[in-house]
Order: C-alpha cells, then structure tokens, then sequence
C-alpha cells in the first residue's frame, strides 16, 4: 500500500497521516496489550517512522515496560501507539485509530498464551435483530456522536 492513510483518536485532538510501506498488520494477545487497549487484544499496524506525521497534536505516552512506550491521546484517552525502544525505525499504530481500519486487515497475531478463552466463540454470539435494533432506539432516543469524523478536517472541534 502507497497512498496515504490517516487517522487520529476519538476526540480529533491527535490526527497523523501515513505514507509509503506499510511494513504488517497484526493483533496481539498479551496481558499488557490487554490493559493498554481495555479490550480483548490490541490491533496494530507497523509502518517505518520516517514515513508518518502527526498533523493535528501529539500523543502523550507511557512506558509500559522497559522496552515499551505506549501513545495515547491525552484528553480522550484513545489508544495510538506501540513504540519500541530497540530499533527505532518503525511505529505501530493502533488499527482502528485509522479512518478507514477495513482495509487493514490483520496478518498475523501474538500473545497468544494469554488469549481470552471466550475470543474462540464469538463467530457464534448471536446478532441484534432488527427488531432489537428499533426497540433499543425507541427506549434510548436518537444518539448524537460528538467523535471525530473519520477523515481529516481543517478545524476541530467545529465552531458555531
């Protein structure tokens, strides 16, 4: 993949943009990809470092470990990346920080000793119905999303 891709965080305080290779997609499993994401597994995307540009704030970070660092948007929270502190040419970026995560698919995955047992039957957990779909909507009332759109705006928040 060549073109650029970009994302950011929920709250469009941290927008970034990638260009050139992106070197491989993959999920990771361990118990600190756990915590970091509040999920199941963390998803990521490793792309070189020279090719990727914040173009809207900058994450703040945390040192996981002592050969981790761990980026994320400082007033929403969101998860965004997974720097090591070897190497330094690459970043991982958390897939679904990217507007259009899709195209992303992941190929191949890690951590796998400390995988949530249950991930194996979620193919099988059942789907809302329409008609759940409408009797939630009717009890709750109409949602207004105050999130980031997923692409690149000149200002955000909008202003009145």
């Amino acid at each position: 993949m060549t073109e650029a891709l970009s994302g950011g965080c929920q709250c469009g305080a941290v927008r970034f943009r990638v260009t050139g290779e992106i070197r491989h997609t993959s999920l990771c499993h361990c118990r600190m990809c756990q915590k970091a994401f509040a999920a199941p597994f963390g998803a990521f995307v490793s792309v070189p470092i020279a090719g990727m540009v914040w173009t809207r704030g900058q994450r703040k970070r945390f040192q996981s470990s002592n050969s981790v660092a761990r980026g994320f948007c400082g007033d929403c929270g969101t998860p965004l990346t997974f720097e090591a502190a070897v190497g330094g040419k690459n970043i991982a970026l958390a897939t679904c920080a990217f507007d259009d995560p899709a195209r992303l698919a992941p190929q191949r995955q890690s951590g796998l000793e400390a995988r949530v047992a249950w991930m194996a039957d979620v193919p099988g957990l059942p789907w809302p119905t329409a008609e759940d779909i409408a009797a939630a909507e009717a009890k709750y009332g109409p949602r207004t999303s105050y999130q980031h759109p997923d692409h690149d705006t000149d200002v955000w928040p909008p202003q009145a």
